[in-house]
């Protein structure tokens, strides 16, 4: 239904607060309409999904809409935070607009009342096109920020803003947040983790359970917003790209100082953006660049933090389940992620190394196991002697005993410890984000810490290539609960490091512990 015009344009009013709407009308502003007709995307550089260009418009001068609004009366919100390819130094601001406004900026300074830095944003405008019948044309603005050069393990105070809008002004000093950069040393620390989030209560539930653990950061691994309700990767998929603006309004209060580091799931083949429908991650995100192609496949990089060497990959690239774009990178991610392993493994000040990606190599739940990933990774996983695997997919928590060659190379029970160059690797499904829950095979019991239950096989399956599914038995599923719920994990670091992982319900219990010690 459209809203009455009283004065303010009908689309902008949708955007805008009940208090940017009583600013505007105060003020008396008037403006042509601020979403950009299609001729003027063909003259504007705006991403359209219908062409062949390589992603969103990156450019630092306002549209010329910009010009027809105080920026005083429009607001940013969904702020979000992500590391650069160093985190000790580098730190990325994020935010969004609901239209166009005139030099956008962070300040940021190591005191609150001391944002003398500022530092010039870009603006990458997304247009996504109407669909008659179905949805409105829509213009989206994202804003990014490069904070480079900065000291390590120090706190820094920052505020976004434009021309009329200054988060160093009385008005606006409640917007100023703050995040704090890795130290130079290795320490302990935590990071948390967990996908198929999507905007709900269980997802706001869970971010409130993420910042009670004071996370140095967070890993998302997949299926972020759900703005696509289908997850095929096609233009068929049912598609609403204004709920990316309730997903970053839900996040905000974790986000704005916890870096959000996500990855790439089947529902954010978002289709009408090209290349491989990511253009819409490229416009909301920016990411550690890491050598791979971040233009064209933004879920895969690396960064090291503390002990702890962390990869990001693509699963869409390789899986047989959905194969919408399967092969796309022509192999160039699996021999990147070679490279990456062994030299994180080959780093002296890494301990460890936590590979995140969306499609389950190990997962008895609802999508079960993808066997392009196994066919393609779990090599690599092994060669390297990866200590953590984490993915969602499927929207429930289970975790593995310790797989070696296929099978159980060490039964990892709550509570016990396992070694990485004995036993093999632990998998976790951690798809218990907030989106719509899934179960188990018919007959298969739950079993987590409080609820154990006697461990038996389970008949379950994995998908071939030619996107059929072969039954298999296996006896790798050792933790299984079917509620929302979400990781959190202690790197220890000295001469006894440790990954300490836990996992825990939208509630804060524990429903699952078990530690990685290497050459235990």
């Amino acid at each position: 239904m459209d809203l009455p015009d009283f004065g303010i344009p009908p689309q902008l009013a949708r955007r805008m607060s009940m208090a940017e709407q009583h600013d505007y009308l105060r003020t008396k502003l008037t403006r042509r309409r601020t979403l950009v007709t299609a001729g003027a995307v063909a003259t504007g550089g705006l991403l359209t999904g219908c062409g062949g260009g390589a992603g969103p418009s990156s450019r630092k001068t306002p549209s010329p809409a910009a010009s027809e609004v105080h920026g005083s009366v429009v607001s940013p919100f969904g702020r979000h935070l992500s590391f650069g390819a160093d985190p000790k130094t580098q730190m990325r601001v994020s935010w969004q607009v609901p239209l166009a406004v005139r030099k956008p900026y962070v300040r940021i300074g190591t005191k609150p009342d001391e944002l003398s830095r500022k530092i010039e944003a870009e603006v990458r405008d997304l247009h996504t096109p109407g669909v008659t019948g179905v949805r409105s044309a829509l213009e989206q603005y994202y804003l990014h920020a490069a904070l480079d050069g900065l000291r390590p393990g120090t706190t820094y105070y920052y505020g976004v803003g434009h021309e009329g809008f200054d988060p160093a002004s009385p008005a606006h000093r409640s917007t100023i947040s703050s995040f704090r950069t890795a130290p130079t040393a290795p320490r302990s620390f935590v990071f948390t983790a967990f996908g198929d989030q999507g905007v709900s209560q269980a997802a706001a539930a869970n971010d409130h359970v993420i910042l009670r653990q004071k996370p140095a950061f967070h890993l998302h691994a997949g299926d972020i917003c759900y703005a696509d309700t289908n997850g095929q990767g096609r233009k068929s998929d049912g598609y609403d790209p204004a709920f990316w603006d309730l997903f970053l309004k839900q996040n905000e209060p974790v986000a704005r100082s916890v870096p959000w580091m996500v990855t790439t799931g089947n529902h954010d083949m978002e289709a009408w953006y090209s290349p491989e429908g990511y253009g819409g991650q490229l416009a909301r995100w920016s990411l550690p660049d890491s050598g791979f192609d971040a233009r064209t496949a933004p879920g895969v990089y690396a960064f090291t933090y503390g002990n702890v060497g962390f990869v990001a990959l693509d699963a869409n690239d390789v899986s047989y389940e959905i194969p919408a774009n399967l092969g796309y990178s022509g192999g160039r991610q699996t021999k990147w992620l070679d490279r990456k392993l062994a030299g994180l493994r080959a780093a002296k000040d890494v301990d460890f190394v936590v590979v995140f990606f969306h499609h389950c190599a190990y997962s008895t739940s609802t999508h079960a196991s993808d066997g392009g990933v196994r066919a393609e990774w779990l090599p690599l996983f092994a060669k390297h002697q990866v200590d953590l695997v984490i993915n969602g997919h499927n929207h429930v928590y289970e975790r593995t005993d310790a797989v070696k060659d296929g099978g159980v190379g060490r039964p990892v029970p709550i509570g016990a410890s396992t070694d990485p160059t004995r036993d093999g690797t632990v998998y976790v499904t951690a798809g218990g984000g907030g989106r719509d829950l899934y179960g188990f095979p018919a007959g298969v019991k739950e079993s987590y810490e409080g609820h154990v239950t006697h461990h038996d096989s389970v008949a379950t399956f994995r998908w071939t290539k030619a996107k059929a599914s072969v039954t298999e038995t296996v006896e790798w599923s050792r933790v299984r609960y079917g509620g929302f719920s979400l990781l959190s994990v202690e790197a220890q670091s000295g001469p006894r490091p440790a990954l300490k992982v836990s996992a825990l319900t939208d509630d804060g219990r524990r429903i699952d512990h078990f530690e990685v010690r290497r050459g235990a």
